[in-house]
């Protein structure tokens, strides 16, 4: 008895799910219906990256403006000049929405204007993800301990997992040689 082996068809790329999952870590396998492991996404990736921004006093997702006096390259849009002075929030980025209030700070930020301590929930919110103030920088670096470097770190290894994550709703759920999909396909690829 003669198998030939089933070219299976190219997996259709469900670009929603993918949006989805950049989004919101793991709400395009939900969408799926591939409910566990979206949870287990979701789970994961945001407790790294709030816990990131915990131990960094929930001020080191940002994007600041500071290339505007010298920038390294003057050819390029300012936002690029901005984005290589501060690396880490390239990664940041691929969080999704917990990355967008960042965004709407550098685009809505008065560079002048003096952001002080936090002092109530108000003030958390209206702050949240603004670019601190390089005094507030200093201090951060200065008087703490390594915390807040250690919480960059955290928070940008989690929107870097969460492009995986964007790839795996894109191409959809792996079927292995002992699968019941593969063994489908080979049933049907019998003359």
């Amino acid at each position: 008895m003669h198998t030939t082996e089933a070219n299976p068809a190219a997996p259709r790329l469900p670009v929603l799910a993918g949006i989805l999952s950049y989004l919101v870590p793991g709400l395009g396998q939900i969408a799926q219906g591939r409910v566990g492991k979206g949870v287990l996404f979701l789970v994961c990736l945001y407790a790294l990256f709030f816990y990131g921004m915990y131990l960094g006093r929930w001020s080191n997702v940002f994007l600041a403006d500071t290339a505007r006096p010298n920038p390294p390259f003057p050819s390029l849009p300012l936002v690029v000049n901005n984005l290589y002075n501060r690396p880490h929030f390239a990664g940041q980025f691929w969080i999704g929405v917990a990355a967008w209030p960042a965004v709407w700070h550098y685009w809505h930020q008065d560079p002048n204007a003096n952001r002080g301590a936090i002092d109530n929930r108000k003030d958390f919110v209206a702050k949240f993800e603004a670019a601190p103030s390089e005094s507030e920088l200093n201090d951060f670096q200065r008087d703490g301990d390594k915390h807040w470097d250690l919480g960059w770190v955290y928070t940008v290894i989690a929107g870097v997992l969460n492009v995986l994550v964007v790839y795996d709703a894109l191409a959809g759920p792996a079927f292995g040689p002992g699968s019941e999909a593969a063994k489908e396909s080979d049933r049907k690829a019998v003359p």
